[in-house]
């Protein structure tokens, strides 16, 4: 164990994060060994990676210190953050910087940061066709993250940008799953037009991560993008029919509608969408499932990710 590299990764227990605490572990010729970063150590999730054999510490994102301590002694540090737990950009941008700072006080030598684009540099704030959030923001869980690449970039933390894409397990967790409509039929709905959504399962993000950290000297200082497939909403509705052995309905919808869907960051969602829409071969083009799959040869497939999680989404 003495001899091999340290893996710091923040939210552990999270989706990305523990997909990467996993695809680490049951890799054994890896070189690398993990430490599990999260908020309670006695949490059953936590107690589930220390069962499998990782080191799991407390940290918090929003204590600089404990995060120096946690990442102290470890080769590379998967950071993630945490928006749609306080829905607050400031408080992401404040978590990726107690990163970055402790990624630069501990030397470590990998950091692989979960970002995403900053699309006022495709829609400026003075751009009418959608909405400016928060007063500052287009998509403010997309922007932050982009404006925090920089927070890596100028301590001079060897970093490597990993940009993600939907997770389908949205569909079971986000409340983004197929729902009855007046006639009883099921409707997938999104405001994507015929536009292809990349997607992937969320614990694909950490094997892809994972192999990232494998391929350090190909990737550092680089931004690589991730997918499992690109889907319109037609395509994925058809998958669903299949999997579910029911008809389910693309519902394609105007963003505008979408933002006014009532739920907590609609607006923010709807934004999103369309940013992937309207600006979809250069969203699309960022995130090659080719280069997905040189870095986690298991990349799933929407279908056989459906086929492996049907059961779990809810349809009403």
């Amino acid at each position: 164990m003495a001899d091999k590299q340290v893996i710091a990764v923040v939210g552990a227990t999270g989706m990305q994060g523990g997909g990467l605490v996993r695809a680490i572990l049951a890799d054994r010729a890896s070189g690398m060994t993990v430490r599990a970063l999260t908020r309670d150590v006695n949490s059953d999730k936590a107690k589930e990676l220390a069962r499998l054999g990782a080191e799991v510490v407390a940290a918090d994102v929003h204590d600089g210190d404990s995060l120096k301590r946690a990442f102290a002694g470890a080769y590379g540090a998967f950071c993630v953050t945490f928006f749609w737990a306080h829905m607050s950009p400031e408080k992401e941008f404040a978590e990726a910087e107690a990163m970055a700072t402790a990624a630069k006080a501990a030397a470590v030598q990998h950091v692989i940061w979960s970002t995403l684009e900053d699309t006022r540099r495709w829609v400026p704030l003075n751009d009418n066709r959608m909405p400016t959030l928060m007063g500052k923001y287009k998509v403010p869980h997309f922007d932050v993250k982009g404006e925090a690449d920089q927070l890596f970039k100028q301590l001079g933390v060897p970093t490597t940008c990993l940009l993600t894409s939907f997770y389908w397990d949205n569909l079971i967790h986000f409340g983004m799953g197929p729902k009855k409509g007046s006639d009883g039929a099921l409707l997938f709905t999104l405001p994507m037009g015929e536009a292809k959504l990349p997607g992937i399962a969320a614990e694909d993000i950490g094997k892809c991560a994972s192999g990232l950290f494998k391929k350090r000297d190909t990737y550092l200082g680089k931004t690589v993008g991730v997918a499992g497939e690109h889907l319109t909403g037609s395509q994925m509705a058809a998958a669903l029919t299949k999997a579910l052995g029911q008809e389910v309905r693309y519902n394609s919808v105007p963003p505008e509608v979408y933002r006014t869907f009532g739920f907590p960051g609609a607006d923010d969602l709807g934004n999103m969408f369309q940013f992937k829409r309207d600006f979809n071969a250069a969203f699309c083009g960022a995130r090659d499932p080719a280069i997905a799959r040189t870095l986690n040869p298991g990349l799933q497939t929407f279908a056989q990710w459906l086929e492996a999680n049907k059961a779990q989404i809810p349809l009403s």
